[in-house]
């Protein structure tokens, strides 16, 4: 039982990924393309998650570690480009 409930939360998680997709390329404004792709990056930890439990393994969990750190500097870099225009400002 506990396993086709870990097979459904991955399909659930599936579909949510390519809705955030479709948002990502078909957001109206660049701010819900930036909020798609967090969106993007918390389903991929929550999925790598719910597969480290359903094979019984702690290899996925540095996986983790590394998609959130890259979500969380990819997502104030985008915020940071869609606020001012450029990512790294230089002051002249």
């Amino acid at each position: 039982m506990f396993e086709i409930l870990m097979i459904v939360a991955l399909s659930l998680l599936s579909i949510a990924i390519l809705l955030n997709i479709y948002r990502a390329v078909k957001g109206p404004s660049g701010a819900d393309r930036v909020l798609a792709l967090d969106a993007i990056g918390i389903n991929l930890i929550a999925g790598s998650a719910v597969l480290s439990v359903l094979l019984h393994t702690h290899a996925f969990l540095d996986l983790i570690l590394l998609v959130g750190i890259l979500s969380f500097i990819g997502t104030i870099a985008f915020a940071r480009f869609v606020e001012r225009g450029v990512v790294i400002e230089r002051k002249r």
